[in-house]
């Protein structure tokens, strides 16, 4: 599987996200991407109790672990690679998750502008 280049919404090197835990689509760390991750999990955030019941209600439960596949399952002040069109779902509902714009990959800015990603970037 051939990743995209690893360059984040400015144009420079791809920032790791988070290695405890361990995120991204290629659970490498970042928030790398290609062709075979059809869930865009590109956008680098910081969990809040009010994103992961969000999710949870959307069917997407991060917070229970599932031994199976080695997650722990995630709580409010992980970093998480999360898909891109459930970060712009939950903007829309008014629950998004601030955003390391260092570590979120640029694949982003084709469905967030970036102007958008500021909004709600972490200091």
């Amino acid at each position: 599987m051939k990743k995209f280049d690893s360059k984040n919404v400015f144009g420079q090197e791809l920032i790791p996200c988070s290695l405890d835990p361990v995120t991204g689509f290629f659970r490498d760390g970042c928030c790398n991407t290609s062709h075979h991750d059809h869930g865009m999990h590109t956008v680098c955030v910081e969990l809040t109790d009010e994103f992961l019941e969000f999710s949870k209600s959307k069917g997407n439960d991060l917070t229970t672990p599932n031994p199976k596949f080695n997650f722990k399952g995630l709580k409010s002040g992980d970093s998480w690679c999360l898909c891109a069109p459930r970060w712009v779902e939950a903007y829309k509902a008014g629950v998004a998750p601030k955003v390391k714009l260092e570590s979120t990959h640029e694949e982003t800015l084709a469905i967030v502008p970036l102007h958008i990603l500021k909004e709600f970037a972490l200091s």
